[in-house]
């Protein structure tokens, strides 16, 4: 008895037929696109936390390559640079980027990887009206995980957290949700005429 995949996503679509070395290949890419988003860096006045473009790539990769690959990716990506890959924003790299000021968006995009590749596996990502709020979602957890750790380890006060490791964050947010969340919809077309 032959299993169903249950999960469709836009890798699965594309590659069918995926080996091994098909999934080696698309974690390999997946982190030097994550590490070459990081590199697109902004430091915001009086904040650890630069502005990235970390959270469009996760976005775009967690929902591309589903729960599973999109995590493992992710996952990679944080082992490669915690070994000293220099991957992070600016080039940075070590544990004290998991551990720091930073950790907790580190550990909330990985996550997000994960949950938002779920939604893609169910055809989320298919349609605007359902991408939209499985971005949204994917940065609620992102932020959420980051401002909680911002708190923790600066400890400032919750009010301080939020103008330094969120506010800032809202407009360019709202643009990489607006780009994922069109992007993705208009590969499927794309891919369904295939």
């Amino acid at each position: 008895m032959s299993q169903i995949n249950h999960t469709y996503t836009l890798s699965s679509a594309v590659l069918p037929r995926s080996t091994a070395v098909t999934k080696l290949s698309l974690v390999l890419f997946g982190t030097l696109f994550l590490g070459v988003m990081a590199q697109i860096s902004f430091p915001i006045p009086g904040s650890p936390v630069p502005v990235t473009g970390q959270t469009l790539a996760v976005l775009l990769l967690g929902t591309a390559y589903g729960a599973t690959l999109g995590f493992t990716t992710f996952a990679f990506y944080l082992l490669m640079g915690i070994a000293g890959a220099p991957l992070f924003a600016s080039g940075s790299h070590g544990l004290v980027k998991v551990t720091g000021a930073t950790g907790g968006y580190l550990i909330g995009m990985l996550l997000a990887s994960a949950v938002i590749g779920a939604l893609a596996g169910r055809k989320w990502d298919q349609r605007i009206r359902t991408a939209i709020p499985t971005m949204i979602l994917g940065n609620a957890i992102v932020f959420t995980f980051g401002v909680f750790w911002l708190h923790h380890v600066s400890g400032q006060s919750w009010s301080w957290a939020l103008a330094k490791g969120f506010t800032p964050f809202l407009l360019g947010e709202f643009f990489k949700i607006a780009i994922a969340s069109t992007a993705l919809p208009t590969i499927w077309r794309f891919v369904a005429k295939r």
